[in-house]
């Protein structure tokens, strides 16, 4: 997955929160990034075809987008999954961030065949937890 990927889903996760167009603010705080450097790459992504961008309304993804979004969460799931289910990573979700840019379709489609990945993927996605609800993670005893 590649930035312009990452980009893809934190665009479709703001839409689906907020029920509406994302705005880029929020676009660039959920991926830790600069309102300019945001502004760039949503640019790059419209002249793609992949969004469209309306001053002051907001970003909405194309149809395109939307199918490349939904494969990307499907992606860091599988990327989550198999760090979690298969070699039992701890911090699962920091790894999964940093291997996410890097993994291709091929990487994870194999490791789709190791894992149980649920049916209803990606939409088993919570943005608010940054994984997928469906991870039965043990609480923390110090919690």
């Amino acid at each position: 997955m590649n930035t312009s990927d990452q980009y893809l889903k934190a665009i479709y996760l703001v839409q689906q929160e907020e029920d509406g167009p994302a705005s880029t603010g929020r676009v660039a705080d959920m991926l830790d990034v600069s309102p300019a450097s945001a502004n760039e790459m949503i640019g790059k992504l419209e002249d793609r075809e992949l969004l469209e961008h309306e001053k002051y309304k907001g970003v909405s993804l194309t149809d395109d987008g939307i199918v490349r979004a939904r494969e990307g969460l499907q992606t860091y799931c599988i990327i989550e999954r198999f760090l979690l289910g298969v070699l039992d990573v701890e911090e699962f979700r920091a790894e999964a961030k940093q291997l996410e840019p890097v993994i291709d379709e091929t990487v994870a489609d194999r490791l789709d065949t190791i894992i149980d990945r649920a049916p209803q993927c990606p939409d088993c996605f919570d943005p608010e937890d940054d994984a997928c609800k469906l991870l039965e993670i043990e609480a923390d005893p110090a919690d």
